[in-house]
């Protein structure tokens, strides 16, 4: 299971002309499902992205979490994070998770990132979405498990 997570200082997800998430400070999570993953995985990437220090503490040191600066999650499935890319000119996604895989999966991590108390908004599984942000830093992180 993949994360790639950007601190954004907002971030809004649109399907068909909809606004179908928006935060304002927090993490934008693309989210990849790779085969073989599990329960067991999300539940660490889960855990790691919520814990993950990338916000300034008072020093301007990155100590702080998202639910410690009071942030949120928007969690958009992105398939394209399984992507075999060594070889050739086109990305093979023979890892990645199947659909219905991955649409439980991503549920999952949304319910529980939502069940540890810190504010999350989706984008929609599956639906061809335009994802706007105003990357904070730039910080961004490839988290994996």
């Amino acid at each position: 299971m993949i994360a790639l997570i950007q601190r954004v200082s907002r971030a809004s997800v649109t399907v068909d002309g909809e606004i179908t998430g928006a935060i304002g400070q927090g993490l934008l999570v693309l989210l990849g499902v790779e085969q073989q993953d599990n329960r067991e995985k999300l539940e660490k990437l889960a855990h790691k992205v919520m814990n993950y220090r990338v916000f300034s503490d008072e020093n301007g040191k990155m100590n702080l979490n998202v639910s410690q600066v009071g942030g949120s999650l928007l969690v958009v499935s992105q398939f394209t994070l399984a992507a075999d890319t060594g070889r050739g000119l086109r990305p093979s996604f023979s890892g990645a998770g199947t659909p219905e895989l991955a649409e439980r999966l991503y549920e999952e991590f949304v319910a529980h990132c939502r069940a540890q108390g810190v504010a999350t908004e989706t984008g929609r599984f599956a639906a061809d979405m335009k994802v706007e942000l105003l990357n904070d830093g730039p910080v961004t992180f490839h988290l994996q498990v």
